[in-house]
């Protein structure tokens, strides 16, 4: 068990009346298992809902391919210093073909020699820092992915940047 500020509601029999059926929804949606951010957030199942509701169509019906989608959530989680997220990303963007070279450049914030991930990478940096597009990463990324893909890789960076301060003000990550 982790030690966190707040209770982690991690099996069932944890949960109140209240929280069960938030309980079985998000575990039935995750393999059949309640996940650290979800068994802090179920103090307020509602928000839990919300939340994996969301997580559940960046990660299973994302329109980004599988390669993508993996290597802006490890971008993003290493730019917002969650190491759980980090963690439970980086095996799954391995499996998705991210290369070595280029999580070793995300994990320590350097240049990525890919030019397709350096793309990717440098538009979650934009986000996650300044919330501006200086130097045009935004235009670039709607060119490549059109508007769908702009917008989904957008909210996947601040989903999972919710997810990242949630769980550092919960001393989770």
């Amino acid at each position: 068990m982790t030690l966190t500020r707040v209770r982690l509601i991690e099996e069932r029999d944890q949960a109140s009346p209240s929280q069960l059926d938030v309980f079985d929804h998000i575990a039935a949606s995750r393999g059949g298992q309640m996940i650290r951010p979800y068994a802090a957030m179920l103090h307020r199942p509602e928000l839990a809902r919300a939340a994996a509701d969301l997580g559940a169509v960046i990660r299973f019906q994302s329109g980004l391919s599988d390669h993508n989608r993996e290597l802006a959530i490890v971008a993003t989680a290493v730019e917002r210093d969650c190491e759980f997220e980090r963690n439970s990303h980086r095996p799954l963007a391995v499996e998705a073909g991210v290369g070595d070279a280029t999580l070793a450049a995300v994990e320590e914030r350097g240049p990525v020699a890919d030019p397709d991930d350096a793309m990717i990478v440098e538009f979650v940096r934009a986000v996650c820092h300044s919330n501006a597009d200086n130097d045009g990463i935004g235009d670039e990324m709607t060119t490549r992915f059109g508007e769908e893909g702009f917008v989904e890789l957008s909210v996947l960076v601040g989903y999972y940047s919710m997810m990242a301060v949630f769980m550092k003000a919960c001393d989770a990550c």
